[in-house]
């Protein structure tokens, strides 16, 4: 059976433009912009080709996404917003654990749902179109780990710690993508626990070194091991 979301517009997406137009969310908006994104290749989508899919004008497009690209990320925004929240709801966790913790949350993804993830991800990724607009999209994702690991080391969100930890945490996911993109038997969210464990143990050896800062501290734990109540930050 052809998913709905994948295959062309219905009667119902493509309305029509007289009278009142129908109603619609972004996350509508978005998953028929995915749709036409998947059927016809991103470069042959307009804004234009979106809204009338969507029963709606170009004016009132406007009003959920500011640009074709944004339709690619679907309501990233959002998202942010949620894994801010997220990496704070587990104060006593340590931090490695709860980056990784959160970042799983944001990355898992109804199993109804796989096949238009691998669609839109493939179209994020290897897009030319969108690499200039998905760096401000990991731009604003970093943002969010920086500010939590500052605020957890008491350092500020540019400080080389905070940006190098952002940084591991946007190459892990993207690694992650990339070998999930590549291989169909793949689980995503192994992946980036795999990496994450490596990450934690790259972190630890670089807090005992003498060349790290007295106050870095150490990660001694395993991924999958208990949170220790006395334990590091880390």
């Amino acid at each position: 059976m052809n998913d709905p979301v994948v295959g062309e517009p219905t009667a119902s997406h493509r309305g029509s433009r007289r009278g009142r137009a129908r109603s619609t969310s972004k996350a509508e908006l978005g998953r028929i912009g995915l749709s036409l994104f998947i059927d016809r290749g991103f470069s042959n989508v307009t804004v234009e080709d979106i809204a009338h899919a969507a029963g709606i004008g170009r004016r009132t497009f406007f009003r959920y996404f500011a640009s074709k690209n944004d339709v690619a990320w679907g309501d990233f925004e959002e998202l942010l917003v949620d894994f801010r929240a997220n990496l704070h709801d587990v104060p006593g966790r340590p931090l490695v654990l709860a980056v990784r913790d959160a970042v799983r949350k944001f990355n898992e993804i109804p199993d109804e749902e796989h096949t238009n993830h691998r669609h839109r991800m493939r179209i994020v990724l290897e897009t030319p179109e969108l690499v200039a607009h998905s760096t401000m999209r990991y731009s604003a994702w970093r943002a969010v780990i920086a500010d939590f690991v500052g605020e957890r080391l008491g350092l500020v969100s540019r400080s080389p710690v905070a940006q190098a930890f952002s940084w591991a945490c946007l190459g892990i996911s993207l690694s992650a993508y990339e070998q999930w993109l590549a291989d169909d038997s793949s689980d995503l969210l192994e992946l980036i626990d795999e990496s994450f464990a490596a990450l934690g143990l790259l972190f630890g050896a670089a807090g005992t070194s003498a060349s790290a800062p007295s106050d870095f501290p150490t990660y001694r734990e395993s991924v999958s091991g208990p949170p220790s109540p006395k334990g590091n930050e880390w």
